[in-house]
């Protein structure tokens, strides 16, 4: 394909974009196909002579399109959101085109500069204080990664990276269990080990770790000869939205010298709303935070931004400075690949410039505050119904259920329920377990989603409990 052929397939390609979101409430969220389907039906050698794009673009609407989950679909209830706002996917687009390759100040001046400014705005639009300074990384994973490396770091006098851990006291971090399990592949891959991840009690309706307990545990691993470096609270916890009180744990671990990172991949988007920010009291003393553009403010895959109270502290880290990355003759710039674990970068603040300039915070808040409203207004409408309850109240827009019959297995009449509301395809829900039991999780948070949508889904969970069949334990 020639560049002279681009515009002709650019506008073929954007009308069949228009028509796919336009039609989306008519396909199921969840893909059908069977396990091993798409790979049958793609050749098993390359080809050696070049092929049509009318025939390449026929074979992504046959064999591509029949095995995608619609993670834009109006009615995707599971997980957390992963937006593509129109506005984003064009910069995208032109991101695409222009293909910048973002690692040094001097390969892309103006990635580097709209990054700082817009980490910025981002900064000022969630309420955090000045004084934090701002990166965009690929996921929360590598931001949490980046922030456990730095506790390391900190914890062992900056001398992990020199000389390994062997021969070093055992580091300790700590967390609750409703923590992603980000935070544990984190903590595997910095070489500090799963053993060494030292699990808090929960307390309270909000799920978050006991500050006291957190203390003790401090303190029985100093006495045991352990160095405690850090601890990774969470706000919005996956599983059920968990929130650890801020204001309450985050002295604990200064008092100790310990790091503090919070981990706000998805709530963090709803604090840029003012009457949400209570959820995260305390967060000006973090010392570094990280949420999700890429989740439920409209910012296409990937966009996390990482927001870190000493970048000095992440720049000893990570930085490695070999005379080829070096710009000369230039001051006071920033090479954002020191802040981050991979050197190639992408060009990722222009999506968060677009999608802030085309959609207005006021637009973004007001997406944030249907999506908790009508959240809301559909855990009372399951819980009015009978034989159902509520397990966990919601916490922004998430909540989670269960179904229940006399004298039948919970947990496999809820997975014979979720299996049934996926296999119907109106809706997509995932499930989790809270204190053991299986429970079905549902948030809303599609960019295009309307009330409309989701009262339907209360329709479609109802309908599809009393069609069910008893299971067998």
């Amino acid at each position: 394909m020639r560049w002279s052929e681009f515009a002709e397939w650019g506008r073929k390609v954007s009308d069949w974009a228009v028509r796919y979101h336009e039609g989306l409430r008519d396909r199921p969220v969840r893909a059908q196909t069977k396990p091993g389907e798409v790979a049958a039906a793609l050749p098993v050698s390359p080809p050696d002579a070049a092929e049509p794009m009318e025939v390449i673009f026929a074979d992504f609407e046959r064999v591509v399109m029949p095995g995608v989950t619609h993670w834009q679909h109006p009615r995707f209830f599971a997980y957390f959101p992963a937006n593509a706002a129109p506005a984003s996917v064009l910069a995208e687009y032109l991101v695409s085109t222009v293909a910048p390759q973002c690692m040094l100040w001097q390969t892309s001046p103006a990635a580097t500069e709209m990054e700082t400014v817009m980490l910025d705005w981002l900064r000022q639009s969630i309420g955090l204080p000045e004084g934090f300074a701002g990166v965009i990384q690929d996921s929360a994973s590598s931001a949490t990664l980046a922030a456990v490396l730095t506790m390391r770091e900190k914890a062992l006098d900056w001398d992990g990276n020199k000389s390994g851990l062997a021969g070093q006291k055992p580091l300790r971090v700590y967390c609750s269990r409703e923590v992603h399990t980000s935070i544990d592949r984190a903590i595997w891959v910095a070489g500090i080990g799963e053993d060494n991840l030292r699990r808090i009690p929960i307390k309270g309706p909000g799920r978050g770790m006991d500050a006291d307990a957190l203390d003790a545990a401090i303190r029985e691993d100093l006495k045991a000869g352990y160095q405690p470096a850090g601890l990774v609270a969470c706000i919005g916890g996956t599983g059920v939205g968990a929130m650890d009180d801020l204001a309450a744990v985050i002295p604990v671990a200064h008092r100790h010298g310990l790091y503090v990172h919070v981990d706000a991949a998805w709530a963090g988007a709803a604090m840029i709303c003012p009457e949400f920010r209570h959820y995260w009291k305390g967060i000006e003393d973090a010392d570094s935070v990280v949420f999700n553009p890429h989740k439920w403010l409209g910012a296409q895959f990937d966009c996390s931004a990482h927001f870190i109270r000493s970048p000095d502290d992440l720049v000893r880290t990570l930085a490695i400075q070999p005379e080829y990355l070096k710009t000369h003759g230039a001051e006071g710039i920033i090479n954002y690949s020191e802040w981050s674990v991979p050197l190639g970068r992408r060009f990722r603040a222009l999506k968060i410039w677009f999608l802030i300039r085309a959609y207005g915070l006021d637009g973004l808040r007001q997406m944030i505050r249907n999506h908790v409203a009508w959240s809301k207004a559909l855990a009372d409408k399951l819980r009015a119904e009978p034989d159902f309850e509520i397990v966990t109240d919601p916490v922004l827009s998430l909540f989670s259920f269960r179904y229940k019959r006399e004298g039948v297995d919970p947990d496999a009449l809820n997975l014979a329920l979720i299996t049934a509301i996926n296999n119907d395809g109106r809706i997509y829900l995932t499930q989790t377990r809270v204190d053991g039991e299986m429970v079905i999780r549902f948030t809303a948070g599609a960019f295009s989603a309307t009330d409309d949508d989701v009262k339907m889904a209360g329709d479609v969970i109802i309908e599809m409990a009393r069609q069910l069949e008893t299971p067998h334990a």
